[in-house]
């Protein structure tokens, strides 16, 4: 299994949905707990980062802007 790298501005698709019903969340910190905020309703949870990592579906990188 890979080893997936997650940075602030990631989007992670979890498996299960919040209740606003929207899967995905935005990294907002990053360290033994991850700062989630949901991309449906704007909730912020604190997680600890081995059920993020447990959890993930997909992980998808931030756009670099330039």
């Amino acid at each position: 299994m890979e080893k997936r790298i997650y940075e602030v501005g990631d989007i992670v698709r979890l498996k299960k949905p919040h209740p606003c019903g929207s899967s995905e969340w935005e990294i907002l910190r990053v360290g033994a707990d991850f700062r989630l905020k949901c991309l449906g309703c704007g909730h912020q949870i604190m997680v600890p980062r081995t059920l993020v990592e447990k959890n993930t579906k997909s992980l998808r990188k931030k756009e670099e802007n330039a």
